[in-house]
């Protein structure tokens, strides 16, 4: 015959979820418990290519992040504690260029425009010119 292995949670969240993840212990006394299980913490990762950043960024549950004042959980740059310097660089890189590219075609588009209302002005002249000149 087998013995009853059902358990009850010790605390008041009845759902199994990630954050209420327990494990069965049998203690010496033959009974089953429950111990609630830590999560595994993980180092800060890049947003981009997902390998771990580097700086002062600690590897730290999120209770003890909390607790820590805001220029000890991130580094001081633009996306400090999102991206790696060399995805940052990237991104910067590739925005200056876009930039660059929309200012070179507006200057294409004036350039041709100007030289579109040349001609017109060219036509205009010379008609004027023949009109005045068959009088």
């Amino acid at each position: 015959m087998v013995s009853d292995t059902r358990v009850t949670y010790r605390r008041r969240h009845s759902y199994n979820t990630a954050s209420n993840s327990v494990s069965v212990v049998k203690t010496p006394g033959a009974r089953l418990t429950v111990h609630y299980n830590k999560k595994s913490v993980s180092a800060a990762k890049c947003g981009c290519c997902k390998k771990p950043l580097a700086g002062v960024i600690p590897r730290a549950c999120v209770c003890d992040l909390r607790k820590m004042t805001h220029c000890q959980r991130t580094v001081t740059r633009a996306y400090g504690g999102n991206l790696c310097h060399k995805c940052l660089q990237d991104r910067i890189l590739r925005a200056f260029l876009i930039e660059e590219q929309k200012i070179v075609k507006k200057v294409a588009q004036m350039k041709a425009q100007q030289k579109k209302e040349d001609k017109s002005t060219k036509k205009a002249g010379k008609k004027a010119g023949k009109k005045t000149g068959k009088k």
